[in-house]
């Protein structure tokens, strides 16, 4: 349950995240509105799955590593921007640091 928890908190930031651009520096409403809520939720389901027993270095971790990895896509994909072999070997690598915390905290 913790991972679900998790994973609607990665969508929500990404939402937001997302939302931030559209907002044009929060002259936008409706993109502005979505900014906060969309934070405010991602920050009440992460709590709900450190409270659920998830570890706080595993949860931030895997938060960051694939809202990094989801914000870069969409930037690409919808936004036209550019994304570089560096920095994708970049997002590896902290896809790759994540995989490493998960891993070394199992018994």
């Amino acid at each position: 349950m913790p991972w679900m928890w998790l994973a609607g908190a990665i969508v929500l930031e990404v939402l937001a995240t997302t939302s931030l651009k559209l907002s044009e520096g929060f002259t936008r409403l409706v993109p502005s509105i979505i900014v906060a809520l969309g934070y405010i939720g991602a920050f009440y389901a992460l709590a709900q799955a450190l409270d659920r027993g998830m570890p706080l270095g595993v949860a931030y971790g895997t938060w960051a590593a694939i809202g990094i990895a989801l914000v870069a896509i969409i930037g690409t994909a919808v936004f036209g921007e550019s994304l570089t072999w560096v920095q994708i070997g970049g997002i590896a690598l902290v896809l790759a640091g994540v995989m490493a915390l998960e891993l070394g905290g199992q018994h």
